[in-house]
Parts: structure tokens; C-alpha cells; sequence
């Protein structure tokens, strides 16, 4: 197999490491992989030191999370600290083992907006007042949807 040319070996660093300095192991962890692989020998070692920092941070922080509410729970501290692509993972999880908690499918509104995607929040949004209609107001005051009632698909739904 062919090493990737060295600008493209350049950009999945730079990629990994700004995903790295948000403390996104995750997504950094493939960036750091496909930039270790380059043919420039100083980049892919730094970028293979960087993957193995990564897979350690991610074994430390994998909690062992059963239920519904210990994986709500930890996706929501994820949320907190705008840790988004970690938040979702865990609260489609608990989501899987509670399909009707409402304030689960809220959390998910929440987070796929500030992700940007307005449609899946929209349609967890839009699950989550159907189970529970008070989450309706509560989104209205809730100061993280603030900046989401401006939006389209999640104002049609609040109010």
C-alpha cells in the first residue's frame, strides 16, 4: 500500500489535533492513524504517539454504564462540557435501553442542535413533547435551546 502524499499526511494531523485539543479521542484517534501511515517519518511518529495518548484516554474515560440512567447520566456530563460526538453515543445508548424517556430523546434535541443538525433535533424534540408535553415550555425557558428557538424546524415545535 502507498503512504498518502505528505500534504494530504499534513491535514489528517491537523484535523487529529484540533479534535485532540477539544479532547475529541475518538474522532481524533482515525486523523492520527491515517496521518501515522504518511511518508513524512517525523509527522507519523508524533501522529502514532498521539493515537496511543488517545486510546489511553479513551480506556480511562469508557466507564462501565449499564442502565439507562448511568448512560444518560454520563452523556449528559459529556453535553455539559460540550463534548457532543461522546454525548450522543451515550444518550442514543441509553435511548436503545429506554425508548420512551423523554428526557432522554430532550438531551438528544439538544445535542443534535448544537451539532448543528436542526432536522434530528427537530424530530427528538418533537418525540420528547409527544411522551411528555411539558417539555414544550421547558424548552422554551431552558437557556441551552436559547440559541435553537431561532431556528426553524425546532421554533415550528416549542411554540
Amino acid at each position: 500500500m502507498k503512504a498518502p502524499p505528505v500534504n494530504q499526511q499534513l491535514n489528517a494531523f491537523d484535523k487529529a489535533m484540533k479534535l485532540f485539543h477539544k479532547r475529541e479521542f475518538q474522532g481524533a484517534l482515525p486523523a492520527f492513524d491515517e496521518a501515522g501511515k504518511g511518508s513524512d517519518l517525523s509527522i507519523a511518529h508524533a501522529a502514532r504517539l498521539h493515537a496511543n495518548m488517545c486510546r489511553q484516554r479513551l480506556e480511562r474515560e469508557s466507564p462501565q454504564l449499564k442502565t439507562s440512567e448511568d448512560n444518560y447520566a454520563f452523556g449528559l456530563a459529556l453535553a455539559n462540557r460540550r463534548e457532543l460526538t461522546g454525548a450522543e453515543k451515550y444518550l442514543l445508548r441509553a435511548l436503545q435501553l429506554a425508548p420512551r424517556a423523554d428526557h432522554v430523546l430532550y438531551s438528544l434535541a439538544l445535542v443534535k442542535g448544537l451539532q448543528g443538525d436542526m432536522q434530528a433535533a427537530a424530530g427528538y424534540l418533537a418525540q420528547a413533547i409527544e411522551i411528555q408535553p411539558s417539555n414544550r415550555s421547558t424548552a422554551r425557558t431552558d437557556p441551552d435551546f436559547h440559541e435553537l428557538l431561532r431556528q426553524q424546524p425546532i421554533r415550528e415545535i416549542v411554540f
